[in-house]
């Protein structure tokens, strides 16, 4: 290669685009085959422990089936794993947890046949077992499924999303969006925020300073933007703007893919008080004046307080036409106690893989 240009006369430039381009298309076969895989395993699975369920139920044959088909399938089948004794009562519990599979349907209200459908197979085999033993209710199991799709978690995140109440926490930021945004994007906007946010990753055990916490926070990134929800790019900390001369710095500003809007979150570390929203009202006009361009929405702010009170945050943000909400947040290790530890969540894994692939016993 000579400068810019390969020998056999191909600009570089072009041959890096060529190539990038092939790149992509092989990660974009890799990732069809790895979920089609995954809807053929999960439609087996189903399938198997359906004929479980219809042959105890309709035949009244007892638990000793389970372990029986067990034995013949590893005489069948030597070679294949996944089929203990163990996994073959969770594809039962799949079954009997799914019964409309490959969708989950979810009432949108009392008329009958008025539903959405969640697509089962967008999740691992790893995650269903995980999520039917941990959420029973079905609107929130729905709603961890989307999740994990959406956002591309694996078991373990999953598991911490559970153990720290995210169905509970989303949506539930104070806003005033209905009445700043246009209905296609304040829904989504709504959606979007939550409270309180949960920011135990920050190991911190003592009272700490603003500029502290943001530090923790951008040291911690992934963390964060886990935390933060999808869509989230960071942009800057202590980012600065020039109004009329004078430099203001924004605690923290991202800009959100899905809104297509800039995020201005500001942090404090006390309790709310009703001027921050004065503040946070200014931010949102200087970014939308200084840095929004034709293609940007408005500019949505996001006041996190350590504690608040929602009376006077409602009282605060009355009246006020620059889309805001306001939420709190947590420092501790809150959520310590329900999340397993390293060495539990390690010993959960492995329990996971045996129930696919076998344990050493179920292999030998």
């Amino acid at each position: 290669m000579k400068g810019g240009v390969i020998v056999n006369n191909i600009p570089k430039s072009d041959y890096i685009k060529w190539s990038k381009d092939i790149s992509g298309k092989i990660k974009r076969a890799q990732l069809r085959t790895a979920l089609k895989v995954n809807s053929e395993m999960l439609q087996l699975y189903w399938e198997i422990g359906f004929s479980v369920l219809d042959v105890q139920k309709r035949l009244g044959w007892g638990g000793h089936v389970i372990s029986n088909l067990a034995q013949d399938i590893k005489k069948d089948f030597p070679d294949s794993t996944g089929y203990s004794v163990r996994n073959l009562n969770y594809m039962r519990t799949f079954a009997e947890a799914y019964p409309d599979y490959p969708f989950l349907n979810i009432p949108l209200s009392r008329k009958k046949g008025d539903y959405t459908k969640i697509p089962l197979d967008k999740i691992t085999w790893f995650q269903h077992i995980s999520l039917i033993g941990k959420v029973k209710n079905i609107k929130e199991r729905a709603f961890y499924i989307t999740e994990s799709s959406n956002n591309g978690w694996n078991t373990e995140v999953m598991l911490m999303q559970i153990a720290s109440g995210l169905y509970r926490r989303s949506g539930k930021a104070i806003n005033n969006f209905s009445e700043s945004l246009p209905d296609y994007q304040s829904d989504l906007a709504q959606s979007i925020f939550k409270d309180p946010y949960k920011f135990g990753f920050l190991n911190l055990t003592r009272k700490v300073k603003e500029y502290e916490i943001e530090q923790k926070l951008t040291e911690k990134l992934s963390d964060f933007l886990i935390e933060l929800g999808k869509g989230f790019a960071f942009v800057g900390r202590q980012y600065g703007l020039e109004v009329d001369g004078t430099e203001y710095k924004i605690d923290l500003l991202f800009y959100h893919t899905i809104l297509h809007c800039y995020i201005v979150i500001e942090l404090k570390a006390g309790e709310f008080m009703p001027e921050y929203i004065s503040k946070l009202n200014f931010y949102i006009s200087a970014v939308d004046d200084i840095l929004k361009s034709g293609n940007d929405k408005p500019t949505i702010g996001l006041l996190l307080c350590a504690s608040k009170s929602n009376i006077k945050v409602e009282y605060a943000m009355r009246g006020m036409k620059i889309p805001l909400g306001v939420a709190a947040y947590e420092i501790e290790e809150l959520i310590k106690n329900s999340l397993p530890e390293k060495k539990e969540l390690k010993q959960l894994m492995v329990r996971e893989i045996e129930a696919v692939y076998g344990s050493d016993n179920d292999r030998s």
